[in-house]
């Protein structure tokens, strides 16, 4: 299992990979360090997201849900909607113009979650924020 730090909007939070997702886990491992804007969700909820258009990781699904847990990250390989990456913060239910979508899980915070809510409100109301996932 390996450990993840984000940092974004003046936030550190860490987290683990998930074992249920191997194959996502492994192809993102290989991104890091990994730089871009994190934006408010337009129709999922609670949560923060990085389109990435028709980006390919190379992975389908894995352990996929449209109900993420607060601190959960999920990874959506693109299909019916743009591939994205999504963070909840809150209550959220993953989903996009065409309707609900599920993503694989694959990272889960486990420490800075308390600050969570702070990023998210600070997304909504200032804009795009960056984010850099590194190893810790």
């Amino acid at each position: 299992m390996a450990r993840i730090r984000i940092t974004a909007g003046g936030f550190t939070f860490v987290t683990e990979t998930h074992p249920d997702a191997p194959k996502t886990v492994a192809a993102f491992l290989k991104l890091l360090p990994y730089r871009e804007k994190l934006i408010h969700v337009r129709w999922s909820g609670e949560g923060c997201w990085i389109p990435l258009g028709e980006f390919e990781l190379g992975v389908e699904f894995e352990n996929h849900t449209s109900h993420p847990s607060v601190g959960d990250i999920l990874f959506y390989p693109g299909g019916y909607s743009e591939t994205e990456i999504i963070l909840a913060y809150g209550s959220c239910c993953f989903a996009s113009k065409v309707g609900q979508l599920a993503g694989n899980h694959f990272l889960t915070i486990v420490e800075g979650k308390e600050n969570l809510r702070a990023l998210g409100t600070k997304v909504l109301w200032e804009g795009a924020q960056d984010v850099v996932f590194e190893l810790e």
